[in-house]
Order: structure tokens, then C-alpha cells, then sequence
């Protein structure tokens, strides 16, 4: 019986670093991380089963979410390990190559793109700032109304939804407001900035409404700076408005997927 064909699982591509660094470190299905190296450029591959991450097996794991988030534990585990001991590329959540020349093949092919990258995110990291909004919370500046004595129950619920919208579209503009002040501050302070999709409230399971999802590039030595910032524009967020901050983590927002897309 032949032995099942084996792929390399590709984590991220960072500069190379001592081969030893790998050792006990563990990806995806807990099989064990080593370094493909390609002049002075590496990946940090996991050998895996060809027909656990083909083409194929892929498109029906992708609609297991627990499989899904255990391979994206195992991914985020493995290159925040590596970003620990060298610069880091991270790529695309089940990135798959059919062994370790065709790895070694796409770092030559790609180097000057990969180069590029990785000089660009040396000492850098990506903090993640995102603004919920409370649609409906009554502040200090809105009381309570007195509703009048003669109010029929169908003025009184045309009423409470009149208010309702009028603090809705006030909580709006104070979270735009928010938005817009804490990204004019905070790009002053960052490398470069991503804007992501906001997150319902469905996925993200946070309070109120996610109105902005920014992710930014920040010099390791301004991390606590920027930290600071953002805790202090929370502080003054307006009633009904918050920031949340996360990372800091490996740059994936600002890693470039175009020179391993061509396909495995």
C-alpha cells in the first residue's frame, strides 16, 4: 500500500532564522513546523496529507466551522511563533502547496515582491481599533419625557418611535464624529492603515453596532504610545459610543496575498 501523497502547508514567509527555533512547534492537524529556505528568504511549512487540503477536501471543510476555526487557531498560533523570532509574511488561511520544491519555487519566483514586504514590516505590527455605537441609549442631555395626561395609547407609541429615531440619529452622529476623530489621530501615529468590513453584531456578539473596523501598521517602539491614544479617545467617547482595541499582532492586514495566488 502506497503511503498517501503529502503537500506543504504554508503559514508565512519571513527571513530565515536559526532551524532549532521550529522545534516543538507544532500547526495545523498538530503536525510539526520546519522551514523551507530559499536564499534569504523562508516559509514555515507543515507537511500534511494531500487529500486532507486538496482542492476538493478544502471546499467541504471550509463549511465546517469547527474544523475551521481549530485549522485558524493552529495558523495564527503558528505564525505568531515565527513572527516572535523573525519578521513575518503571514498568508491566506489554508495555503497549500504539493511539497516543498513547488514551496522553494514560489519564493524564488515571488522573491523581490516578498523582499519588499518584509522590509516594509520590519519592527512593525498591526493594532486593531474598532467603534460600537448603542443606537437608542438616552443620554445625560436627553431625559426622560413627560408624556401628556390626555395621550391616547396610539399617540404614545407613534411618540415613543418618534424618540426612538431621534436618539438613533443622534447616536450616529456622535459615533461618526468618534470615527472620524480617532482615525485622524491615530493614522497620524501608524505606518499605514486598513479599513475592514464592520462586523455584525451576529459574529461579533459585542454590544451595539460595529461602525468602524480599522486595522493599523504600527512601529513597535509606538505600540504603548498608540495604546495610550486610543484609551484616552475611548475615555472621552461620547454616551451610547466605545472603542475597542486589539493586538498587538502579526501585520496580516498589511501582507500582500498577490505573489501566492497563482495557485499550488
Amino acid at each position: 500500500m502506497e503511503p498517501p501523497e503529502q503537500a506543504s502547508y504554508v503559514y508565512a514567509v519571513c527571513r530565515p532564522f536559526g532551524l532549532a527555533s521550529t522545534d516543538g512547534l507544532r500547526g495545523v492537524g498538530d503536525h510539526p513546523v520546519h522551514l523551507v529556505v530559499e536564499d534569504d528568504l523562508a516559509a514555515a511549512v507543515s507537511t500534511v496529507p494531500l487529500d486532507e487540503f486538496d482542492e476538493q477536501a478544502l471546499h467541504a471543510k471550509l463549511e465546517d466551522m469547527r474544523w475551521l476555526e481549530e485549522v485558524a487557531r493552529a495558523h495564527h498560533g503558528v505564525v505568531d511563533a515565527v513572527a516572535l523570532r523573525s519578521v513575518a509574511l503571514p498568508l491566506r488561511l489554508a495555503t497549500v502547496y504539493r511539497g516543498d520544491e513547488r514551496v522553494r519555487q514560489v519564493l524564488r519566483e515571488n522573491a523581490q515582491v516578498f523582499a519588499a514586504t518584509l522590509d516594509e514590516l520590519v519592527d512593525r505590527v498591526e493594532v486593531g481599533v474598532k467603534v460600537y455605537a448603542e443606537a437608542g441609549v438616552r443620554t445625560a442631555a436627553q431625559p426622560e419625557p413627560q408624556a401628556p395626561a390626555d395621550e391616547t395609547p396610539g399617540k404614545a407609541y407613534l411618540r415613543r418611535r418618534r424618540e426612538q429615531r431621534d436618539r438613533r440619529d443622534d447616536t450616529w452622529q456622535r459615533a461618526s464624529a468618534l470615527c472620524e476623530r480617532a482615525d485622524e489621530i491615530l493614522v497620524a501615529m501608524a505606518r499605514a492603515r486598513a479599513r475592514h468590513q464592520t462586523q455584525s453584531a451576529a459574529l461579533s456578539e459585542a454590544p451595539g453596532e460595529n461602525v468602524m473596523n480599522n486595522a493599523y501598521l504600527v512601529d513597535g517602539d509606538r505600540v504603548a504610545e498608540f495604546l495610550t491614544a486610543v484609551d484616552e479617545l475611548n475615555s472621552r467617547a461620547p454616551e451610547g459610543t466605545r472603542i475597542e482595541v486589539s493586538g498587538p499582532w502579526a501585520p496580516y492586514s498589511f501582507s500582500s496575498p498577490r505573489a501566492v495566488e497563482a495557485g499550488a
